[in-house]
């Protein structure tokens, strides 16, 4: 009995010693980095959500005023001094940590030794201004690490693969505040390129190596074999790329690249249903043959049925990898068109070359286009009613263009823009209908502000010169209005008119948008826009304008924008125009 009521007294006993919830960690005097470098260094910071005894958190409290003075030398502060406080609160317990810094340690000399021909390198050189420039600063272990790794990782990148550090001390002198920065490298040879082996590939012998930026006994380099994986990736040839230098097996100064390969899908079918206000409902279907032939060609038709659009294409591509990355293409295309003021049934011709140009990408070729068309009739109307306009169109032109674009998301940019230019003329009135030139540009700029907002700019501009307008199909005429003009329009029906007061385009075309988006959530967001312009002839510009609110919604499918845009200051336009528009900002 006596012994039964010792062990129901135990409890009370070992009651001081039994665990809390957990400590909560207070530091105060200094702010971040510091302040997150002491949280972070010391032991007790590990209990804020776990059991501790009331014997645990004074040994563990006891400790932390040494390990957050420690926690500080990385960051320069060797005189720190800290005060420290515990107090139980409840179950748990509180610890105050008050640190008082002091002052840092300088940085009053960088002693650095590196090889003079690797020191000529600009890369190698950048890394080494890096190191030098850190004296006079606060000695700080982190950048001193980085600094140091960089010029490491430097070295390597350019081709000397043997270099070590064979020295790397920091001398520290408390009293004086100051410290000298003491590294030295012994770069060794450097390493120059040889053989490049493919290995998996389906394409004949000789055809990969175009796609090397390099040549045989060019000096190595971690960039240049960057550019061979997205090369090689961006050729959409294969499922799995590794470009692997076979450092292990290096010699003679020379070290080779080995390239796994494993082809991807050679034939890919993609389709589904779609909306566009300027197009409506449709289907659009295509086949791609990612390969032909050993070559590397390349084949993909598409077919679209939509109400207001139906199209059938086909393309052959002939790729010429390289410096310019250049491809020969071969195409056709039929199109039924049936817009708010056409209707057209086109066939046209392509044959065009593109590559890259000065960071561009350069698209010169030769169009063939016969078809025939009606302008200024509206849905419903015969091909018979008065004011009518019809023609056939046979027409023979080069075409050149130049596009570029930059984005920092492809899915959802937030800062990136976009430009195209293109110019189109026929030679005199050779296999064409009509002589005419044509001009046009296409710009937009997308810039973020204030954390979640968009400022979208856009503008569009042509102009056409010709002997013959009446003979130019509607692809070849300027409209405007639609989802990617003047919103508030119905698509393509504002322009000049004809007599009998319908819309038949324009040879000049100027068309501006402003529009602000802010997301209230990482995928939902609404939008305000002005947008103004039109066709015209001449120097008789009037622009219509339309303004209106949309929503965007970030899609798993891409970006979907719904607007609701009206004319504005128009008393013979009227309503509020529905625009839907899926795609990319770019």
């Amino acid at each position: 009995m006596r012994r039964l009521r010792r062990l129901m007294l135990l409890p009370l006993l070992l009651a001081p010693w039994l665990a809390h919830a957990g400590v909560q960690l207070v530091v105060d005097g200094v702010d971040d980095p510091l302040k997150l470098a002491v949280s972070s260094g010391v032991d007790i910071a590990q209990y804020a959500n776990r059991d501790v005894t009331e014997a645990q958190v004074r040994r563990l409290y006891e400790q932390s005023l040494d390990q957050a003075k420690t926690a500080l030398e990385p960051y320069g502060y060797y005189e720190a001094k800290v005060q420290g406080r515990l107090d139980p609160v409840g179950e748990n317990w509180r610890v105050t940590l008050h640190v008082s810094p002091g002052s840092p340690v300088t940085v009053t000399g960088v002693d650095l030794t590196l090889d003079a021909t690797a020191a000529k390198i600009p890369a190698i050189r950048r890394a080494q201004r890096a190191i030098e420039n850190l004296k006079g600063q606060t000695l700080n272990h982190g950048e001193y690490d980085a600094a140091r790794d960089a010029l490491s990782g430097a070295l390597t990148a350019n081709g000397f693969l043997d270099a070590r550090l064979v020295t790397h001390r920091v001398e520290v002198n408390r009293g004086e505040r100051s410290a000298v920065i003491h590294l030295a490298w012994d770069a060794g040879p450097r390493y120059k390129f040889g053989e490049v082996h493919f290995e998996g590939s389906q394409f004949k012998e000789g055809f990969l190596q175009r796609y090397v930026p390099f040549k045989s006994g060019d000096y190595f380099s971690q960039d240049k074999l960057l550019q061979l994986q997205q090369a090689l990736n961006g050729a959409d040839y294969f499922s799995v790329v590794n470009v692997l230098p076979d450092v292990d097996d290096k010699k003679n100064g020379v070290v080779d690249v080995k390239v796994e390969l494993s082809p991807g899908k050679r034939t890919v079918y993609t389709g589904g249903p779609f909306i566009g206000t300027d197009t409506g409902f449709g289907v659009r279907a295509s086949m791609e043959r990612r390969w032909v032939n050993r070559s590397g060609h390349k084949w993909k038709n598409e077919i679209i049925l939509a109400q207001k659009l139906k199209t059938v294409s086909t393309l052959y591509t002939v790729p010429m990898p390289g410096p310019n990355q250049r491809s020969f293409n071969y195409g056709a295309t039929y199109r039924d068109s049936n817009t708010d003021t056409s209707k057209s049934k086109t066939l046209e011709l392509v044959a065009n070359e593109t590559r890259q140009w000065h960071g561009w990408l350069r698209t010169i070729g030769l169009h063939a286009l016969d078809g025939t068309f009606t302008v200024g009739q509206k849905a419903g109307e015969s091909d018979s009613t008065p004011g009518l306009e019809h023609g056939r169109s046979n027409l023979f032109y080069p075409e050149a263009s130049l596009s570029r674009k930059a984005g920092d998301n492809p899915i959802f940019v937030r800062n990136g823009w976009a430009l195209t230019f293109t110019a189109r003329s026929t030679v005199g009135p050779l296999l064409s209908d009509a002589s005419f030139s044509q001009v046009t540009a296409d710009g937009k700029w997308i810039n973020s502000f204030w954390g979640n907002n968009r400022l979208i700019l856009r503008a569009s501009a042509g102009a056409t010169w010709t002997d013959n307008f009446d003979a130019l199909p509607p692809q070849l005429r300027f409209f405007a209005g639609g989802d990617r003009s003047v919103r508030g329009y119905g698509y393509q029906s504002i322009g000049p008119k004809n007599a009998y007061g319908r819309v038949i385009g324009g040879k000049d075309l100027l068309v501006g948008s402003t529009e602000v988006e802010h997301y209230f959530t990482r995928n939902w967001g609404m939008a305000a826009f002005v947008d103004a312009g039109n066709a015209f002839n001449g120097t008789d510009y009037r622009p219509k304008i339309g303004a209106g609110l949309g929503v965007r919604w970030l899609s798993p499918v891409g970006m979907i924008r719904v607007d609701l845009g009206t004319p504005v200051h128009n008393p013979d336009d009227h309503g509020v125009e529905l625009h839907v528009v899926i795609g990319p900002d770019l």
